[in-house]
């Protein structure tokens, strides 16, 4: 979490207001809940996630065993089992 001091941003009648409710303490202003982004959606990691499924999802269809594909991903057989198993194409 990145710490900025108020009044940098802020305008003078805004922080005496603040100042009613709180002073002297570090406070958390979240986003608005449109701004938050899906897990892995600016890093690239459920893109990542998605292809590697994929992968294992047709690996199965090909007849590639749940064991094989385990040790091949370095997952879990339960792991395995919920990708091969899920409903998601």
């Amino acid at each position: 979490m990145k710490y900025t001091n108020a009044t940098n941003v802020l305008p003078e009648k805004l922080i005496m207001e603040i100042q009613k409710y709180v002073q002297g303490e570090t406070i958390y202003i979240p986003k608005p809940e449109k701004a938050y982004k899906s897990w892995g959606s600016v890093s690239g990691g459920r893109r990542w996630l998605d292809r590697r499924n994929a992968a294992i999802r047709q690996a199965f269809m090909n007849h590639r065993s749940i064991e094989e594909l385990s040790q091949e991903y370095y997952l879990s057989v339960e792991t395995i089992k919920k990708i091969v198993y899920s409903k998601k194409k």
